[in-house]
């Protein structure tokens, strides 16, 4: 304690005393916020404060600085030693430019234009034009991301043919992934808050070099606010505050966040608030998806109620609430520290798509919910600049999370309803560096360590007594565990090119234990265990010709690490089956490579192009196993056939992305993005069926007009249709969530909306967001959803900034 007292004392008497930049518009001379300072070769970087200030006392003045922010024409800066003591910079606004500034592909600051992969990033700006309800359609904005829905709360991503649990999501740098991350949709993204979102990067492909166990698709990376600190004697205070309408689903949210800076400490609170209505779909479109009737219990008796307006879909309303606090304390240039605490909890929501399943030509279901879900994070960072031999950056993350999700249901006129909570207590560590090898070399290097303890339970309870009883649980108790080391080269080649390469090996094991369940599945054994290890790397390189060409590829090789919900399939065995633990699970490998050409033309056309080929080798999938030389179990009666989860098959996925960008004149603005992609994968019987999550052909266009004091939007977002045959096989017996063609078959039609979003800024804090979803009313179903997207849709959004 007393030593701990000594560094506390310590940091308070440091002081933090530099020049600095205040970065402006060029035209408004207003502040700029948010821009990005970089220095390469020790790489250092900043961000500006909201009054457009920030400290240089970290940088090298002899060397040039790279300041930008998206939608500004990057610049190139030097700035002389003992002259003024806050440099003015002017940032021209330019819409289309080859490189922006990403953190998610080495964790650090750098530069697109020196990432051989493809990446897009969400501005603050885009997300506040888009106005999305929730972080799922926060992603949709990119038009790079297909969405997936099986209810209103809820989202699942699909990149590159993959989703779920072969794609990342991290928030402030930390993995969200955990031990039951499933194989079919998740809705654990909708935990995070997009009013508090500064922006999101999305690294397409392979990224276990950096992220680990189950970066196969892609990586999606979620900042949130950041505590700013104040240049001057005063305090810097500013912050948002939100509310919001929208007709579809009578939305009504809320927000508010708030900014203290002091010279040493920072500050930053924020609090947002949803209240969804159930959902009413669009009037033109297949009828298949129309839902008449909804089951209430009235008088202890399931009863069907007939709906008056068939477009509402019951029930899909929810609520939602989260809170984020930070607090950054920085001592002097080199040392900061920052706490941030993240709380989301929702109320119960149905899902939809369960509730469309009938029997005998009734309702299957009475109740099908989703509990309450719960997400708790305590973070803690320190980053520290000391141009060491070891190491010129270095930034440590210590995360403890808490997941809570639980699944009700109970059929029509039954009396029981079953009820399965899990719960995930996640704690990570990752420790980051940077070194500077030379002028033209760079390093990136860490260790990561991440524990998941998984506990779950079952409870039936007879709905009039309410008397209750243990019942079998989803998964059984486990412990997981990774670990990992990578390291990534980063070398220039001349100015013209660059080559990245990286490595990690990675250890990870498993431990369940089956007691609580045995007296539901009569298994010979009570626990197992795995334990395991891969090794992943890639290269990637780069070339930039000139200022306006660049070209790219990149191969690189992923893995996911057999988890909690692989060794639990015990608790989906099939009437003549039993499946059981297999200990001997292996990590799922993936191949990719994949080039990219980005091209501008006079600046004011932009192509890019990305062409991708995706192998994935030892993939899980359910097949015949023996235990102890024998093939079968006596099991409810019967006996049952073994099968266990194995290594067995193997998937490919191919595709291309084409985007335009086009500045018709100042004011106008063209952009447009076009995804294809197929996909393969052997299934369970060892046939070959189309891949489930490789999206049909989906898209965004977009035409803006933008003034000092507007910016108006049309746009429109479309989707291919899949037939019948293009289905996965597991996917065509789903009549509750597809439309049928003219010979009675499932499919997924083809769609699109016509959107008109508004932005007027009535003064500098003052804004008022408007606009009209779905103007012409469809009524569509994103592939592979379970509930259909929003009907015509007004919605109207105030935002005061003080």
């Amino acid at each position: 304690m007393k030593f701990y007292l000594i560094i506390i004392g310590l940091c308070l008497s440091w002081k933090v005393t530099a020049q600095s930049v205040l970065v402006l518009h060029i035209e408004t001379k207003k502040p700029i916020s948010g821009a990005v300072l970089l220095q390469e070769h020790p790489l250092v970087s900043k961000t500006t404060n909201s009054t457009g200030v920030c400290n240089l006392a970290e940088f090298d003045l002899s060397r040039p600085i790279e300041i930008g922010l998206e939608g500004f024409k990057q610049q190139k800066m030097r700035f002389t030693v003992d002259s003024a003591s806050v440099f003015q910079v002017f940032l021209e606004p330019q819409t289309i430019k080859i490189s922006e500034v990403i953190v998610s592909a080495t964790r650090w600051h750098e530069l697109s234009k020196n990432i051989p992969s493809q990446t897009t990033k969400i501005s603050s700006k885009e997300i506040r034009m888009g106005q999305p309800q929730t972080a799922a359609d926060l992603l949709d904005l990119s038009g790079k991301v297909f969405i997936q829905k099986s209810q209103q709360g809820g989202g699942s991503p699909m990149i590159r043919g993959f989703a779920t649990n072969r794609l990342i999501y991290t928030v402030d740098g930390v993995r969200m992934n955990t031990a039951i991350f499933r194989g079919g949709n998740l809705q654990n993204v909708i935990n995070l808050d997009p009013f508090n979102t500064e922006h999101t990067e999305v690294i397409f492909g392979p990224g276990s070099v950096i992220y680990g166990s189950d970066a196969i698709g892609g990586v999606m990376s979620f900042q949130t606010l950041q505590p700013e600190l104040s240049y001057t004697d005063k305090p810097l205070v500013s912050g948002n505050a939100h509310i919001r309408y929208s007709n579809a689903n009578k939305e009504q949210s809320a927000h508010l966040d708030l900014k203290i800076g002091l010279n040493k400490w920072a500050f930053v609170s924020s609090f947002s608030n949803w209240n969804f209505d159930h959902l009413r779909q669009g009037k033109y479109g297949p009828n298949e998806y129309l839902k008449t009737n909804y089951v209430n219990r009235i008088n202890n008796t399931d009863s069907i109620i007939q709906q008056s307006d068939s477009l509402l879909q019951i029930p899909t309303g929810y609520q939602q609430y989260n809170f984020m606090q930070k607090v950054m304390f920085k001592p002097n240039e080199n040392w900061e520290f920052q706490y941030g605490f993240h709380y989301s909890s929702t109320s119960k929501f149905g899902r939809y798509d369960r509730h469309n399943r009938t029997r005998n030509g009734l309702p299957r279901y009475a109740e099908w919910n989703y509990g309450p879900q719960l997400w708790l994070m305590h973070l803690l960072q320190i980053n520290h600049r000391g141009n060491t031999q070891l190491y010129d950056q270095l930034e440590i993350r210590i995360a403890s999370q808490q997941f809570e999700e639980s699944r009700i249901d109970r059929s029509l006129n039954n009396l029981f309803r079953n009820t399965q909570l899990e719960k995930v207590l996640a704690h990570s560590l990752n420790i980051d560096f940077s070194k500077s090898l030379g002028p033209e070399n760079t390093l990136f290097f860490g260790v990561e360590g991440v524990l998941n303890d998984v506990t779950s339970s079952g409870t039936i309870t007879q709905i009039e007594s309410q008397a209750s009883e243990l019942g079998p649980s989803r998964y059984p108790t486990s412990t997981w565990h990774s670990w990992g080391i990578y390291v990534t080269d980063e070398q220039e080649l001349g100015e013209k090119w660059t080559l990245r390469t990286g490595i990690r090996y990675n250890g990870f094991g498993l431990t369940s234990d089956f007691s609580q369940n045995l007296s539901f599945y009569p298994l010979p054994f009570k626990t197992a265990a795995l334990r395991n290890q891969a090794l992943t790397g890639s290269t990637g390189l780069v070339f930039r010709p000139n200022n306006s060409l660049l070209v790219r590829s990149n191969f690189g090789t992923a893995f996911r690490s057999p988890n909690v919900d692989d060794m639990g399939k015990i608790f989906d065995s099939e009437p003549g089956t039993i499946t059981i633990p297999n200990p001997n699970l292996e990590a799922e490998y993936a191949y990719n490579i994949d080039f990219g050409l980005v091209k501008i033309i006079n600046e004011l056309f932009k192509i890019e192009l990305n062409a991708y080929w995706t192998h994935l080798s030892n993939a899980l999938v359910r097949r015949n196993y023996q235990l102890n030389g024998v093939d079968s179990l006596y099991f409810q009666g019967e006996f049952s056939q073994i099968q266990a989860v194995q290594n067995a098959a193997f998937a490919r996925v191919h595709g291309l992305s084409f985007g335009w960008e086009w500045k018709w004149t100042k004011a106008l603005y063209w952009k447009t993005d076009l995804n294809y992609q197929r996909g393969f994968e052997e299934l369970d019987n060892g046939n070959i069926s189309p891949s489930r999550h490789a999206a049909p052909l989906f898209g965004t266009s977009r035409l803006r007009y933008q003034t000092k004091s507007i910016s108006c939007e049309l746009n429109v977002r479309f989707q291919g249709e899949r037939s019948h045959e293009d289905l996965a096989v597991e996917e065509r017996n789903k009549t509750e969530i597809y439309a049928l063609d003219y010979h009675g078959n499932t499919y997924s039609p083809n769609w699109y909306t016509l959107n008109l979003k508004t932005e007027f800024r009535v003064t500098e804090g003052f804004r008022v967001n408007t606009g009209i979803e779905n103007i012409t009313d469809q009524r569509y179903r994103p592939y592979s959803s379970g509930v259909s997207g929003a009907g015509r849709n007004i919605y109207l959004s105030l935002n005061a900034q003080f």
